[in-house]
């Protein structure tokens, strides 16, 4: 059995609306981000979460070596963040205008975001051309505020957000 391709993938997952996250981590002086929407909360005890990241990544890397990450869930009015995070054209300059802090990890916590969770790398594992990294929660932040939605190939809004 042959199953689908990776464009089929990409068609179907398009489907599946989602939050957008900026993931962060810092090895020493390093730092990086990316643009993660395969992100979920794993378990309630201990506190975890899951994030899937390409293996070419320099964020993946950083992962890696540094042993920590933080996940910054985007904000309705954050598409810009989104977009400076996701680009390879400007990498380097990820950071450039971002105003963060560094959580209790050292993975830097992106300022005025839906919700900042600072997690040390508890475990990986392999899939494909991704790694799935489990990270325990050491430390949190959230607003109330409006998520930043993806679906169909763009940012989406809620409506009728229930108070």
């Amino acid at each position: 059995m042959a199953g689908i391709d990776g464009e089929e993938f990409r068609e179907c997952l398009a489907r599946w609306a989602s939050g957008v996250t900026v993931v962060t981590s810092r090895a020493g002086e390093d730092i990086h981000g990316m643009t993660v929407s395969d992100f979920s909360g794993t378990s309630l005890d201990p506190p975890l979460v899951t994030i899937c990241c390409a293996r070419e990544s320099m964020t993946t890397e950083l992962i890696g070596r540094g042993g920590c990450f933080a996940v910054n869930i985007l904000a309705a009015d954050q598409e810009d963040l989104s977009n400076q995070f996701a680009s390879k054209k400007h990498e380097m300059e990820r950071f450039v205008g971002v105003e963060f802090d560094q959580a209790e990890t050292g993975a830097p916590m992106i300022a005025g975001c839906l919700a900042n969770l600072d997690c040390e790398l508890v475990a990986t594992h392999e899939a494909g051309d991704h790694l799935i990294y489990v990270g325990r929660i050491m430390a949190s932040r959230w607003h109330n505020r409006e998520p930043l939605i993806y679906w169909g190939g763009g940012y989406r809004r809620l409506k009728g957000l229930v108070p």
